[in-house]
């Protein structure tokens, strides 16, 4: 296991994963994280680390649960057209305005669910559902990197990836939302990424045990 203080990105916990269903706790702007098998850093080049591992994983959002630390954060990023998976171009050359948000409090302001958006998520690859219901607007109260409080309300597609990344902080994932049979239809896939997530807990284990690295 690789201890860096600078990592290019982070590996991304799967599904079966324990931490994936912890709640998440509040934390500072001015802490020091430790995202297990790398050295402390800041709340800052946490988040940047997180962008940087959501641009490789191909995503639009990326909660800090998802790479082993269970605090109330997550990172999120508008593109141009909409269109985040499924092309070659660089994410990060069509990147609208991107997010960091720390202790977000999520409001419904528009209780009309949405169900059109197919929605997926990085500690399960692969599998992508419609029919998750989201509200259609949501104001996020939050402290930005630098400690200020700061409110923002988004509706549509945005406002799903809000609400995706707040449920993460909360311990649920997205097929909690959708009928079980659907869960049930990924049994196969979903056992297999339960092995691989059992697999890179044992080796993280080890590497934390005395003289490992010797």
């Amino acid at each position: 296991m690789t201890d860096a203080s600078s990592p290019r990105v982070y590996p991304l916990r799967l599904y079966g994963d324990p931490v994936l269903r912890r709640k998440a706790k509040p934390l500072l702007h001015t802490d020091l994280l430790t995202v297990p098998g790398f050295s402390p850093q800041t709340v800052r080049q946490v988040a940047d680390t997180m962008l940087e591992t959501m641009f490789e994983a191909r995503g639009v959002g990326l909660a800090a649960p998802q790479i082993g630390l269970p605090v109330r954060l997550f990172v999120a990023v508008e593109y141009e057209d909409d269109e985040e998976e499924g092309t070659d171009t660089p994410l990060k050359s069509r990147v609208l305005r991107d997010y960091v948000m720390l202790n977000p409090v999520l409001r419904v302001i528009d209780k009309k669910k949405d169900r059109s958006y197919q929605e997926g998520c990085l500690s399960i690859p692969g599998i992508y559902e419609e029919g998750v219901a989201r509200a259609r607007a949501v104001q996020v109260s939050y402290t930005d990197l630098d400690g200020q409080p700061r409110v923002i309300e988004a509706d549509d597609y945005l406002a799903r990836v809000f609400q995706h990344e707040t449920d993460h902080l909360d311990g649920v994932l997205f097929l909690d939302r959708l009928p079980a049979e659907v869960t049930e239809d990924y049994r196969k896939e979903l056992l297999a990424l339960q092995q691989k997530s059992k697999a890179y807990l044992s080796t993280l284990a080890q590497a934390r045990r005395p003289g490992a690295d010797r």
